[in-house]
């Protein structure tokens, strides 16, 4: 267990943080955590806004009630705020909100309220801050970044292949695509420290093929490396068959039919990590309470598929999974981007 205590090097890294998303001397900083959010990155949030002269103040919810019939992990979909009135004005008064909930805002319903009103949201994952330590973003990495978001833009066919399978066609007209580097400097902007992925909303119906989750590969909601290959089968976005034997097949299709939603086995999004720091091995070196799988979604080359919610495509639901595929060739209308789990750069 690493040691839940204040260090320098930590609220300096916070503070670097912060100035890129020029946070100022004076400007409002609202730090939003729920009873259960880890008070180690809620402390250090608040040392490194003082350091920067800024004028922090705390919003803590009460950590909701489960309803769901399973655990819910990882789903940058907290429902902390639960349509709180008087929460969502604070936090949307403020000049930059940090989001140290669980689950985190990234779909989260009260979102568009907080950003329309210019706020910018910095959400910082729920990992102990060893890793965000070693995650903090580097500059050059928004270039790169915004140079796939537009190659996905200009796009209209994604298709992704392996050696253990894949073959995914994934229609990108109409998808909206977003990239994050791992801060926010404008109003009305959020992202996710860490950084360093692009991911598409795809339209609905807009994904055929097969997925093969191969030994080795991860799947983020159980924070689990898989022992063996699983396949998946999608038609019209739906995964219609999961396919294997073992623990891994045998988890995914208990999970799933646990909600008893459609929705649950539809997709969520697609994409591709590109932060060369971020590293497929540092699940292995965690406990799981100070791990919340930020950094294997953004590792440099892995082909991220998502199932759930997709508001773009109208479809909610609390059932996600993250899973960073190694080993994919990624190509847009072609031109391929990830060649065999290797980022080609650039990427537009």
């Amino acid at each position: 267990m690493i040691a839940d205590r204040i260090e320098a090097k930590w609220i300096a890294a916070f503070v670097e943080v912060l100035k890129l998303c020029k946070v100022a001397p004076g400007e409002t900083a609202a730090i939003l955590s729920e009873t259960q959010s880890r008070s180690l990155n809620v402390h250090l949030t608040e040392l490194a806004l003082l350091q920067l002269g800024a004028r922090p103040f705390h919003v803590i919810l009460p950590t909701p009630a489960q309803t769901a019939p399973v655990p819910v992990r990882s789903t940058g979909a907290s429902t902390a705020i639960q349509g709180l009135e008087p929460a969502v004005a604070a936090l949307s008064a403020s000049g930059i909100v940090l989001d140290l909930t669980v689950e985190g805002l990234l779909h989260a319903k009260e979102l568009p309220a907080i950003l329309g009103k210019g706020a910018r949201v910095l959400m910082i994952s729920n990992e102990h801050p060893d890793a965000l330590e070693r995650l903090a973003p580097d500059p050059a990495l928004e270039a790169e970044v915004k140079a796939a978001v537009k190659a996905c833009k200009a796009a209209t066919t994604m298709t992704v292949l392996s050696a253990a399978g894949t073959n995914l066609t994934v229609t990108m007209a109409g998808a909206r695509t977003a990239g994050v580097w791992g801060w926010c400097d404008r109003p009305g902007t959020l992202a996710h420290w860490p950084g360093g992925v692009v991911v598409a909303f795809p339209k609905a119906g807009s994904v055929n093929g097969k997925l093969v989750l191969d030994a080795g590969d991860i799947n983020l909601t159980f924070k689990r490396y898989l022992e063996r290959p699983v396949a998946l089968t999608l038609e019209n976005d739906y995964v219609v068959d999961i396919a294997g034997e073992g623990t891994d097949a045998e988890l995914m299709r208990r999970y799933l039919a646990a909600w008893g939603d459609r929705e649950a086995y539809a997709v969520s999004h697609v994409g591709w990590g590109l932060n060369p720091k971020a590293r497929y091995e540092a699940m292995a070196m965690y406990d799981q309470r100070d791990f919340n799988g930020t950094e294997l979604r953004a590792f440099a080359g892995n082909f991220l598929f998502s199932t759930g919610a997709n508001e773009f495509a109208n479809r909610y639901t609390e059932g996600h999974f993250d899973m960073p595929v190694r080993n994919c060739t990624i190509a847009l209308d072609g031109r391929i981007v990830v060649d065999k789990g290797t980022p080609v750069r650039p990427a537009a």
